[in-house]
């Protein structure tokens, strides 16, 4: 399989809905978390009554080439943002539709990973 063919996936799963979009976010946030630990955020929520048992994502962040990449899920809808970030300050920011959103933060981890170990590991696993 190719990385496009790769990317294609995950941007499809982005789209679904139901159980199969939770599933396509929780292994999106892993790999992130895995990869990128210190750039990667993600909030979970749910688990029933009283917080208890199994906790899903509800948002994820990444903050890679001044960019900070956010999805947000809620009852079964994926919105996804990037913002243009300089000093910590957001100057832009912009809706991006799911398989628009893998395709810029899949490019920003290309462009890093030709500076950075740490970006080139992360890439390496967004694509198993």
């Amino acid at each position: 399989m190719s990385d496009e063919d790769a990317f294609e996936l995950a941007a499809a799963g982005l789209r679904g809905d139901g159980t199969d979009l939770r599933i396509s976010v929780e292994v999106l946030a892993s790999r992130l978390e895995q990869t990128l630990p210190g750039r990667t955020r993600v909030k979970r929520g749910g688990g029933g009554l009283l917080g208890r048992g199994r906790q899903h994502v509800r948002a994820l962040a990444v903050e890679l080439a001044g960019n900070r990449y956010e999805l947000e899920l809620r009852d079964a809808v994926v919105q996804t943002t990037r913002q243009r970030q300089v000093g910590g300050i957001a100057i832009k920011s912009e809706r991006l539709a799911p398989e628009a959103w893998i395709v810029a933060l899949t490019g920003d981890l290309q462009a890093e990973s030709e500076r950075s170990a740490e970006a080139r590991a992360a890439l390496e696993g967004l694509l198993r």
